[in-house]
């Protein structure tokens, strides 16, 4: 075992540059990392022996996380606990400091509640709101969301609300916690 995986998955694109940046933050550290996504890992599987830390990683889609992601950690939680692991999400409701943190964020909370696995590396990630790349529906909801919680309404609204230096300091939190380095 020498490497990362991070498996993850993406429903419009950024939560898998998220997981690119984390890649790229591991590899600028001088950790081997590799990312898949959960529909070709479930598909297609991987050799666990090679990663000593896997990390999983998804958006919360209309306040939970998708259920292949839940059925891969709970077919998983041994091999994930044999190692160094971590998991992390994002949320357009994390744009607001406080629920950008494991504690403030009742998205994690409820999953941790849910969960017998407790990843040893958490964090919870702004999202993106991307209203012209949605569908009429996903627009709805979020503009509902977004109306209740003073966040953009504007149809042709593009906001990154990723604070990109917090995806890098966790790539390095996953550094630190497979090699001991500072």
């Amino acid at each position: 075992m020498s490497g990362t995986l991070i498996v993850y998955q993406s429903r419009g694109g950024h939560t898998s540059r998220v997981t690119r940046r984390l890649m790229e933050t591991l590899h600028a550290a001088g950790s081997a990392c590799e990312m898949m996504d959960i529909v070709e890992a479930q598909q297609e599987g991987f050799d666990w022996d090679k990663y000593d830390t896997v990390i999983v990683g998804c958006p919360v889609l209309y306040g939970d996380f998708d259920k292949r992601i839940k059925a891969f950690i709970a077919e998983n939680q041994d091999k994930l606990e044999a190692r160094t692991n971590g998991f992390f999400c994002l949320s357009v409701v994390a744009r607001n400091p406080v629920k950008a943190t494991v504690e403030g964020n009742r998205y994690i909370q409820k999953f941790l509640a849910e969960q017998t696995w407790k990843p040893q590396n958490l964090k919870v990630f702004a999202g993106k709101v991307d209203y012209p790349s949605w569908g009429f529906f996903d627009s709805l909801s979020i503009k509902l969301i977004m109306k209740m919680t003073k966040g953009p309404t504007a149809s042709d609204t593009v906001i990154d609300y990723t604070d990109w230096n917090e995806v890098e300091a966790f790539g390095l939190q996953i550094h630190q916690a497979r090699t001991g380095d500072e």
